[in-house]
């Protein structure tokens, strides 16, 4: 056999997406190149990796298994680079950050000039809600999260970023002409919640009932993104954290309708499971961070604060 490690890459991404389309579009390759790699891939077998039944590919049970030996191989070579990469003195090695949706607006400013810095680390960055974050942390299968809302039911470290702040807000085409309003306005907006399991959500109904305010629940939306289109389309109201909608307040799209006890205050906090050994590439991360993180919030967060 004389298959390649381009061509155990390729099916390894074809297992994955269970077709050949997706496989070339995250892979950056055309159609026919993909389709050209795994028939020759294939050919090195007398038993089918794939079938195809109606317009829909499968992977066989053998081509299952050749994809777990194909991962295991491909770990094996990032290893060897890592250890190459090692021994001529550079920093290597994997990153592993999972991020609550809304942090994917903090997160890559505090990991860009490091990754710039350190070509032979490799970044893995999951967003997803609070609730998955937290059983990544959980099972350790990161090295860090990046919440809001700290966890209660695991023991951590943290080094505090930012400070996050949260407004009520909708779209521009309704005139809100008080300098301040009280909660009574509660009852008059239809709000837009995001889905349990969230940071945002957790913080929002938290302020809800220590105020008991009478909100008026009209939808439930499953990313920060969804419920922000909502809001441009005038299908209600939100309370959002202003770092996800600084492009649209600044285009006039979206305004903060001011409250009393607005902003809701919390602070991103980059976390981690008590006593964790970290990997090299942790390490170096978490040190670039207690010495940098004052000038990268200075450099691209300054002035954001609506005080």
């Amino acid at each position: 056999m004389h298959y390649t490690l381009h061509q155990l890459q390729i099916f390894l991404k074809i297992a994955e997406k269970q077709s050949i389309t997706k496989a070339s579009e995250e892979l950056h390759l055309t159609q026919p190149a993909v389709s050209i790699q795994l028939r020759n891939f294939q050919g090195q077998f007398p038993i089918p990796l794939t079938e195809v039944i109606g317009r829909k590919l499968y992977i066989t049970d053998f081509g299952k298994e050749i994809a777990v030996a194909a991962e295991r191989i491909l770990e094996e070579v990032k290893e060897i680079n890592y250890k190459t990469m090692a021994y001529q003195g550079q920093l290597s090695g994997v990153l592993k950050i999972s991020v609550v949706s809304t942090g994917k607006y903090v997160m890559p400013y505090f990991l860009s000039d490091f990754i710039k810095k350190h070509e032979g680390i490799d970044l893995i960055l999951d967003v997803t809600n609070k609730a998955k974050v937290i059983q990544s942390l959980e099972k350790n299968n990161v090295d860090f999260s990046l919440v809001s809302v700290l966890p209660t039911n695991l023991q951590i470290e943290k080094t505090e970023l930012m400070e996050n702040q949260l407004y009520l807000v909708g779209n521009t085409k309704e005139k809100f002409k008080k300098k301040m309003y009280d909660k009574s306005i509660f009852t008059k907006l239809p709000l837009i919640y995001r889905e349990p399991g969230s940071g945002t959500r957790h913080t929002m109904e938290k302020f809800i009932e220590k105020n008991s305010l009478p909100v008026r629940k009209k939808m439930e939306l499953t990313s920060n993104e969804a419920v922000k289109q909502a809001v441009l389309a005038g299908l209600g109201y939100s309370i959002m954290p202003l770092i996800g909608i600084r492009n649209e307040l600044s285009a006039g799209r979206l305004q903060i309708i001011p409250v009393k006890g607005f902003p809701i205050k919390s602070n991103w906090n980059l976390i981690w499971l008590k006593n964790k050994k970290f990997s090299l590439a942790a390490n170096a991360f978490l040190e670039y961070l207690e010495v940098e993180k004052e000038t990268i919030m200075k450099n691209n967060f300054e002035g954001y604060e609506q005080n």
